[in-house]
């Protein structure tokens, strides 16, 4: 099948990054001048447990996981013809399912061959695939001849050479679009030298363009960037380290201040719903060594995306964005219920008439003290009246729901949690509040009442 074309001369790339490449820093690249933008790696067994969703309030498409409701994958309109995903993957048939599945969404599809952790090891992926040539080509083959977007993969070169360039061609045989390539071998990291000529030498041996790779150690401003193409005769240049801890390597005009970078990656968190965690570690490794200064330290004791948003003075912008996306009836984790992908397994006898029910989450960055969590005020409230509070929860797959009998009444939140502790508090929620113990205000500014 005749592959849509995307060019890959002459770019600036956004390499991928675990845990940061995630749409709001790949938007933040497109925006200060990154002409493609790598994924994370994403492991094929994950995206194949995933539903494709449109999500109508963010104006995105949403892959989420069967079984807990995450975002595994998120891709918007604006970054589409330049998005390319990055697929961990050691079978060729899975890694055309995941092909299938998201070409209408993305730009490209890139076989990570260069990842040297122990989890891509041990699973026959990333760099271990580039000691089973023929698994690697028939992965490569499978792709450019069943998928309707370029294929590529990303590789580390081998202590010989000669030893890289001859795996390179053969994986050029296979129709792949362009190659990157990252001059350390797999035991290699970062405080190493990165091997500019063998990138040079591979360049000036096929045909397909090279992305340039492993030179963040002497990428400091824009102009180290050409100075990295030419040293190594590449076509393109993917940023990884540099660009984590200043997107705005990007710039032609130059960098700008961290600060300014991260108040724009935040609008772009917010604007996108990204998760809390993920926000915190991408701020974390733009903060570096300044996460020990007081503002630092605050910003260490966050836990959701209004908190963080707090400390570069965001939280009005979060807050009506957020309650903007509920009044529209945002398609959150909570939202997510066993049913939605597949028939429940068992029938839910919280869901009976006697229940009292609300859209209730809890949200544990909202409660500082433990006498405060909802359980424990409902048991001081239960104990005062010389009554019990009894808990039955639910599991399917890995979400969990819980109703709270209080006196002989029962009642439950709606929202279907990731542990049974979350679940038995956002019961004890819906309780205090009809019995009146707490009130439906306080609930909402601590951001527990969805809707």
């Amino acid at each position: 099948m005749e592959n849509t074309r995307l060019c890959y001369e002459n770019k600036i790339i956004l390499a991928p990054m675990v845990r940061v490449g995630t749409l709001p820093m790949r938007l933040l690249a497109l925006d200060y001048g990154a002409d493609i933008v790598y994924s994370e790696e994403l492991i094929d067994w994950k995206l194949l447990r995933s539903v494709r969703r449109i999500n109508d309030v963010l104006g995105t498409i949403d892959y989420l996981d069967k079984t807990d409701g995450t975002v595994v994958f998120r891709t918007c309109a604006k970054e589409k013809s330049k998005v390319v995903l990055q697929l961990g993957t050691c079978d060729p048939d899975r890694a055309l399912k995941v092909g299938k599945l998201v070409e209408q969404d993305v730009a490209a599809i890139d076989i990570n061959m260069g990842c040297p952790k122990e989890f891509s090891i041990k699973g026959g992926m990333g760099v271990a695939l580039l000691s089973s040539p023929e698994k690697a080509k028939a992965i490569l083959k499978t792709l450019v001849d069943n998928l309707s977007i370029p294929v590529t993969c990303k590789i580390r070169v081998f202590d010989n050479v000669e030893e890289s360039i001859k795996l390179v061609k053969e994986f050029v045989s296979t129709g792949i679009s362009a190659i990157g390539v990252h001059g350390r071998t797999k035991m290699e990291r970062p405080q190493h030298q990165n091997r500019n000529s063998y990138i040079k030498k591979i360049a000036e041996s096929i045909k397909i363009p090279v992305i340039a790779n492993g030179g963040s150690k002497e990428i400091n401003s824009y102009e180290d960037i050409e100075n990295f193409r030419k040293s190594t005769g590449a076509s393109s240049v993917m940023i990884a380290r540099a660009a984590q801890l200043n997107c705005s390597i990007f710039r032609r005009q130059g960098l700008i201040p961290m600060d300014d970078v991260i108040v724009e990656y935040l609008k772009y968190a917010v604007d996108y719903d990204n998760a809390p965690s993920n926000t915190k570690y991408c701020v974390q490794n733009m903060l570096k060594e300044l996460q020990e200064t007081p503002r630092g330290k605050k910003f260490l004791e966050t836990q959701t995306l209004e908190q963080i948003c707090v400390i570069w003075d965001l939280d009005d912008y979060c807050r009506k964005k957020q309650l903007e996306y509920q009044a529209k009836g945002i398609l959150g984790r909570r939202n997510i219920t066993p049913d939605m992908f597949a028939p429940a397994t068992k029938k839910l006898k919280i869901d009976h008439a006697d229940v009292t029910t609300m859209a209730c989450a809890f949200v544990r960055a909202s409660y500082t003290h433990d006498p405060d969590l909802p359980k424990s005020m409902l048991n001081v409230f239960c104990t005062k009246n010389k009554w019990k509070a009894f808990y039955e929860t639910i599991q399917e797959d890995k979400l969990f729901r819980s109703v709270v009998d209080v006196n002989g009444l029962r009642y439950s939140s709606t929202f279907w949690e990731k542990n049974k502790r979350n679940a038995e508090q956002g019961a004890a929620i819906v309780a205090l509040l009809t019995l009146g113990v707490i009130n439906r205000e306080s609930l909402i500014k601590q951001g527990s009442i969805l809707s």
